[in-house]
């Protein structure tokens, strides 16, 4: 199914929730385009476009569990969002994900449901998560 405005998700092959996401996207009918950003990294612009357009800082978009956040000293929150950037630029896995981008707008989507919210059609129910959980009911509804 072809989309005029093409469905984004900054993805992480070696996430669960990332996989659900992108899961989720296919199975609605979406073709999207997924950026492997652990691969490509990141810009500036390219975070601080993200950023706002999802109504994040760069410390709500930090991954503090699984990445050397610690190990670098980003957990004190004295650390300025600058700091914060200069990080995520060299060490990309420090972004949380993955972000989705669609017409209806720009959000970190954690939980993976969250990107439900993002599109103009749900995947055909029964549809569940990885682990087994249904998000989508035998109906099309969602649950939970």
């Amino acid at each position: 199914m072809a989309d005029s405005f093409p469905v984004v998700i900054h993805h992480n092959p070696s996430c669960g929730t990332s996989r659900n996401v992108l899961a989720i996207l296919e199975a609605a009918g979406y073709a999207p385009v997924v950026i492997p950003y652990l691969e490509t990294g990141w810009t500036r612009p390219q975070l601080l476009g993200l950023f706002a357009a999802a109504g994040l800082t760069p410390r709500k978009a930090l991954r503090e569990t699984k990445s050397p956040a610690a190990e670098l000293g980003l957990l004190d929150p004295g650390v300025t969002d600058e700091a914060l950037i200069a990080a995520m630029l060299v060490h990309p896995v420090l972004v949380n994900r993955p972000i989705v981008c669609t017409p209806r707008g720009v959000k970190l989507c954690r939980p993976s449901q969250t990107v439900l919210d993002l599109l103009d059609r749900l995947p055909p129910g029964p549809f569940r998560k990885e682990d087994g959980e249904l998000l989508i009911d035998a109906e099309g509804r969602r649950t939970g």
